[in-house]
């Protein structure tokens, strides 16, 4: 069963119930698609990041190899940058495949010989050191080699693929902005959304895969903690905000701790704490940078009024004036909410990977953090939306780390390295998968 369906994803020319393959046939299609075409494209996108809506070149390659399709019909500057290809097959389901292209500000030192080196004038002409410190290449990568695998599997499958190469996810901005500009209107409402996202966290060869809430709600909160500037040798004529600000961050933790549910997941961190000029001067401003995390929207409103109501509080506490008290903002333009998987349509891909790739394919790590995705903003009322883990990381690093080598490197830092190889085949492979199980040809 495992020869046969396997088959039918990686080899290219054989019929559609070829039967009898074996593996070492199987592993010579793979490595066939990935030498001869996938590997390259993949060196390509992680020597040349690009940021967020600036992803200019990115996209103008997506939308070529999109077009090398026969049958593809691509779409260029939806949403800014994003690319749309749309391929038909006669009557069935609709469904969006998505893959996320930007990169991160963060100057590679991953040690690997393509590492990029690339600097990049951002949205806001800051010029940036770029990384694709999230994997975002093995997922445009192994969305073209879906396209590829399942135009060459057009008797195995009917129905229409909307291709979404989708910019600005690490703003959480991009998908919303394909939707604001008529997604579904001008190429088809979905009845399936599908994506996945390598995993740092993962081993390679694996797949994680649950229903429900997969990725958290996540809000971007700036607190402004006012206070009274003076000389730090004579504390008592001002108002510290350092010390204001100080006692906030206690403060929020306590909050948490005590007046959320212990079985509601809940995070807020303070990723930055900004403050004063020189030594021996009390400024009069100190900002507080947060992230706010939440796997349901009504713990997350009782953490947004929750750090209102503390951060007021303390600028009481410490005397100031109903005019000068913190100001809590929320940034509309980076709020993520949560990724809720469809449990009908999770359950039948994770039966129909098992079936392909064996029981070992699926990852019994648990979900350890509470990242966010602005995959869900694609997923509209009355589509299926389900989107799963592609594990990066060879077994040895982690039997190393765990024998006191390096740590393996999690998402969004200098060290940051996935297997792109190992990535890329199973991502397209159960991608691949999905497309055949959820939109069947009839007597396939």
């Amino acid at each position: 069963m495992r020869a046969l369906a396997l088959s039918l994803l990686l080899a290219t020319t054989a019929p559609a119930a070829a039967a009898g393959i074996d593996a070492a046939a199987i592993e010579k299609a793979v490595a066939a698609d990935w030498s001869g075409y996938l590997a390259p494209l993949y060196d390509h996108f992680h020597r040349n990041p690009e940021l967020s809506f600036v992803e200019t070149n990115t996209a103008a390659r997506m939308a070529k190899e999109l077009r090398a399709v026969k049958g593809m019909e691509v779409t260029e500057k939806v949403g800014g940058t994003g690319v749309v290809g749309v391929l038909r097959n006669g009557p069935g389901p609709v469904i969006l495949l998505r893959a996320d292209m930007d990169g991160l500000p963060v100057q590679e030192k991953s040690g690997l010989p393509n590492a990029s080196t690339v600097r990049q004038k951002d949205r806001t002409g800051v010029e940036q050191p770029v990384m694709h410190a999230c994997g975002h290449d093995t997922h445009i990568t192994g969305l073209v080699g879906t396209a590829r695998r399942l135009a060459a599997l057009r008797d195995q499958w009917s129905g229409t693929l909307i291709f979404v190469v989708q910019p600005a996810e690490e703003i959480v901005a991009g998908a919303k902005a394909m939707m604001a500009d008529d997604l579904y209107k001008r190429f088809g409402t979905p009845d399936y959304a599908l994506g996945w996202h390598v995993a740092a966290e993962l081993e390679t060869g694996t797949v994680g895969i649950a229903e429900g809430v997969t990725y958290s709600a996540a809000d971007t909160v700036d607190i402004i903690v006012h206070g009274v500037g003076a000389h730090g040798a004579s504390p008592h004529f001002g108002k510290d905000p350092v010390l204001m600000g100080a006692d906030i961050v206690g403060a929020l933790q306590s909050f948490v701790g005590r007046e959320i549910a212990p079985l509601n997941p809940a995070v807020i961190t303070v990723g930055a704490f900004h403050a004063g000029t020189k030594h021996n001067i009390i400024s009069d401003r100190a900002d507080l940078w947060l992230t706010v995390r939440a796997d349901d929207l009504e713990t997350r409103d009782k953490l947004i009024a929750g750090i209102k109501r503390v951060s007021e509080g303390v600028g009481r506490k410490w005397g100031m004036p109903d005019g000068k008290l913190p100001e809590v903002r929320v940034r509309e333009d980076e709020r993520a909410i949560p990724n809720v998987n469809d449990a009908d349509t999770t359950k039948r891909l994770r039966s129909s990977f098992v079936a392909v790739f064996g029981e070992p394919v699926l990852s019994k790590k648990r979900r350890s953090g509470m990242g966010a995705e602005d995959f869900p903003y694609l997923v509209g009322p009355g589509v299926k939306g389900v989107y799963w883990n592609i594990g990066g990381t060879p077994k040895a690093a982690f039997e190393a780390e765990k024998a006191g080598g390096p740590a393996v490197a999690g998402h969004h830092g200098p060290l940051f390295k996935v297997d792109g190889e190992a990535a890329v085949k199973l991502g397209a492979a159960t991608m691949t998968v999905a497309v055949l199980e959820l939109a069947p040809k009839a007597g396939r």
